[in-house]
């Protein structure tokens, strides 16, 4: 009787301990599991998005002019003939 007891004071001494470790590694290691998470996101996010860092490319010294394309707009000739009207009276 007192040996099944003393194995059951073990194994609910256990659980405790085992519950406290738990709860203290989960403070300590779980914001860093996240930080990870969060930045392996981002960067999967870049990727997919095509961004690159300006200033990974640019070297010091050197000059990077952006341009905007030009716009060329294309007459709509093809619309038709333009007819002048004059408004008529009944």
């Amino acid at each position: 009787m007192q040996e099944a007891s003393i194995r059951g004071l073990w194994f609910i001494l256990l659980l405790i301990l085992g519950y406290y470790a738990f709860k203290w590694l989960a403070r300590v290691l779980l914001p860093i599991l996240m930080q990870k998470v969060v930045r392996n996101f981002e960067q999967k996010a870049r990727e997919q998005q095509g961004y690159k860092n300006p200033e990974e490319k640019v070297r010091e010294g050197e000059t990077i002019v952006d341009k905007k394309p030009e716009q060329r707009r294309e007459s709509n000739n093809s619309v038709g003939e333009y007819v002048d009207f004059e408004e008529v009276e009944d």
